[in-house]
């Protein structure tokens, strides 16, 4: 029986998650399917966009990060100092980003005066949506199924586009946060797609690089 993911991701252990997500039947996130010699190198470029927007709505910090053939890795912070200093209005705003919101939480935005019923649903909302976004499976969610539609729309077909739950790791020290880091620079390396460091293509490792110099 599988666990709960809420039993697996406790900050309050640890705030660093090594997470890794694949994907189902013949699916591509990059390279060339030498099936059909079709390429789907720009998938890649999908997953960086998508985790680097996300990461500014969710109080999730991104560590590391390596997009590979048919799978990704992730390092991912769970910053709890941040999700505590969120206004009512900035959780709001931030759930915006990704949703439709609520119409009582368009009202309070707008500074409408709400009824008694109105704000007990907007205290239930607020609690709701600031507790998912220092969610990693929420951060989760919004990543892969955005990814999951686009690939499929591409593709012209429908059905399950990952592996139905992402794996997770809990990385309780810093000596294993480094190590977990490492990992996943070299992914690339040892994969064979790419001969060094500064030419691993979509992880964070050359953008880190390319930052010095």
């Amino acid at each position: 029986m599988t666990s709960a993911r809420r039993t697996l991701i406790d900050p309050e252990s640890t705030p660093f998650y090594h997470i890794i997500n694949r994907c189902v039947r013949r699916a591509f996130l990059c390279g060339e399917d030498k099936l059909t010699g079709k390429s789907f190198e720009h998938r890649r470029g999908w997953i960086v966009d998508k985790i680097k927007a996300l990461s500014t709505v969710f109080c999730i910090d991104i560590c590391a990060y390596a997009v590979m053939n048919n799978h990704y890795h992730l390092v991912l912070k769970i910053d709890t100092d941040k999700a505590k200093s969120l206004s009512n209005k900035e959780v709001i705003s931030r759930w915006c980003k990704i949703t439709k919101g609520h119409a009582v939480a368009t009202k309070y935005m707008n500074g409408e005066t709400l009824i008694e019923g109105e704000r007990l649903l907007l205290d239930g909302l607020l609690a709701e949506w600031h507790e998912r976004l220092s969610s990693i499976s929420w951060f989760m969610r919004c990543l892969n199924e955005e990814v999951a539609r686009r690939a499929n729309r591409e593709d012209e077909c429908k059905g399950a586009f990952w592996e139905g739950r992402f794996k997770s790791q809990a990385l309780l020290d810093e000596q294993a946060l480094l190590a977990c880091m490492m990992y996943v620079d070299l992914n690339p390396i040892r994969a064979g797609i790419a001969d060094t460091l500064q030419t691993s293509e979509f992880t964070s490792i050359q953008e880190r690089i390319t930052e010095l110099l």
